[in-house]
């Protein structure tokens, strides 16, 4: 006979233990809460010495609520407040209420992503979702996609798909049955120089390299210049190299800049290349009414990366790989008796393993579906265009400041600056905003000098809560230098 209150089953006792520590960790939550601040807690060194301390497996358990207690006294505390008005540093965003008990079904129900018996409701609702999201981007009906852990996996996903299409279109090569065909150290990839790291990373993955990869020149709105990467795709060519995706980013991580797709769009096609859209941060602006144009090119892409852990403010992890004929997940698929057997689709049961790098994933396609439908287009509009709207706002103000220097005008959330003073004082002055007032920004380098940045995902921040930053800014930056 299985012990009382073990797990949540259809048993009374259970439920009523579920309920209670539930109820408790709400409780141990809402208490913590008791802060406007972004971070409250210790210095890292102090935080290192204070949390680890304690055994992690004792001898004998210490039961749920005195675990609890030492969470309550030790970590909470000590954690980042992304909902805070004063959280500003990157692309990670505070969370929409429902999205949360969203997180709490996803947790109790613990379906597995990778075949139709292990998640019957949650396989056809994350079908759904993407079909609705395909169809938003402006994707047609051949369209397919799936969720996965992040932005960097969907990347992986798309040029490992685009490598392998290329390959079997242009080399007559299948790299799934034979591996890397011989002519692999010519294959060649090109990304704004100020692109995600996980272009890189994919490509010493698929077992190209970083050589593989051509970091184009942005121009002077830290966009791909155009021009750039035509000259360097008819240099490759000349040298008989084979060009085969460019990868634009639609929201570069720093400066929210996005590449000018369709100009791209006529490079790829002019030398046979597959287009692919990090839009892991700008996917988001397809939901104002307002500012939706500026990505209105994600259209004219072969695939595309959503991220709905940024703008979308839906809880970690939540992303998705958008792909405008869904043939090409075809490489992915692998057919196995004990998991995915093609008599079993053949009927009707849909196995989503197949287009997925992931074995087991999460359904995280819940939380589009609850929050999408909760907030509505109208929501959506209001949430995505408060950003947009405040990083316009700050920029003005330290445009009209002597005070300060910025870096280009912002398309998206993000409001690259810094203090007219030194690299050095720049650096202190964000060490004493987390520690002093518990304000958390960003920090990067523009053109060999330290930079602050605010990236605005927070749909309540208001223009006071930034003008008060600024000042003080102004006020620790006469503080460090003494």
């Amino acid at each position: 006979m299985p012990s009382a209150e073990l797990l949540l089953t259809d048993r009374k006792a259970d439920q009523e233990e579920f309920r209670r520590q539930i109820l408790a960790g709400v409780d141990a939550v809402l208490k913590a809460m008791n802060t406007s601040k972004a971070y409250a807690g210790m210095l890292p060194r102090d935080l290192e010495r204070f949390l680890h301390e304690e055994v992690l497996l004792p001898e004998h358990g210490l039961g749920f609520d005195e675990v609890l207690r030492r969470t309550e006294e030790k970590i909470l505390p000590n954690m980042l407040h992304p909902s805070s008005q004063t959280y500003m540093a990157h692309l990670h965003s505070p969370v929409l209420l429902e999205s949360i008990v969203a997180e709490l079904i996803i947790a109790v129900f613990n379906q597995s992503m990778d075949s139709w018996d292990q998640s019957p409701a949650a396989t056809e609702i994350e079908v759904d979702t993407i079909r609705h999201l395909c169809r938003l981007y402006g994707f047609g009906e051949e369209a397919d996609g799936v969720f996965t852990s992040g932005g960097s996996q969907s990347n992986l996903t798309a040029l490992l798909l685009a490598r392998d299409r290329f390959c079997r279109e242009k080399l007559t090569w299948d790299v799934q049955k034979h591996g890397l065909p011989e002519q692999y150290r010519k294959l060649r990839l090109y990304t704004s120089e100020i692109s995600h790291f996980s272009m890189e990373k994919s490509a010493h993955l698929l077992g190209l390299g970083y050589e593989a990869v051509v970091k184009v020149p942005v121009d002077a709105a830290q966009k791909m210049d155009v021009g750039e990467l035509t000259r360097l795709v008819e240099e490759d060519v000349r040298r008989g190299n084979l060009p085969f995706c460019v990868v634009a980013t639609e929201g570069t991580t720093d400066y929210g800049s996005i590449d000018p797709v369709p100009a791209i769009r006529k490079v790829c096609d002019r030398f046979g290349m597959l287009l692919h859209a990090d839009a892991a941060y700008g996917s988001g602006v397809i939901l104002s009414g307002k500012y939706a144009g500026r990505v209105a090119g994600l259209s004219l892409c072969d695939s595309l990366t959503v991220d709905f852990h940024k703008m979308f403010l839906l809880p970690i992890s939540c992303s998705a790989i958008l792909l405008k004929n869904g043939k090409d997940f075809r490489p992915l698929e692998y057919h196995a008796d004990y998991l995915n057997r093609e008599e079993d689709e053949e009927d009707g049961y849909t196995n989503l393993v197949g287009k997925s790098i992931q074995t087991t994933r999460r359904f995280d396609a819940l939380k589009v579906w609850i929050s999408f439908q909760v907030r509505g287009k109208d929501g959506w509009d209001k949430l995505i265009s408060s950003g947009i709207e405040n990083a316009a706002y700050l920029h003005e103000r330290l445009v009209a400041s002597p005070d300060f220097e910025t870096t280009t005008l912002p398309e998206i959330t993000s409001v690259v600056f810094r203090v007219r003073d030194t690299d050095e004082v720049n650096r202190k002055i964000r060490r004493a905003l987390i520690h002093q007032c518990g304000i958390v920004i960003g920090q990067t380098v523009f053109q060999g000098h330290v930079c602050l940045k605010c990236t605005l995902l927070n749909p309540e921040l208001t223009h006071e809560t930034l003008d008060k930053l600024l000042a003080q800014i102004l006020i620790l930056r006469d503080q460090v230098k003494q």
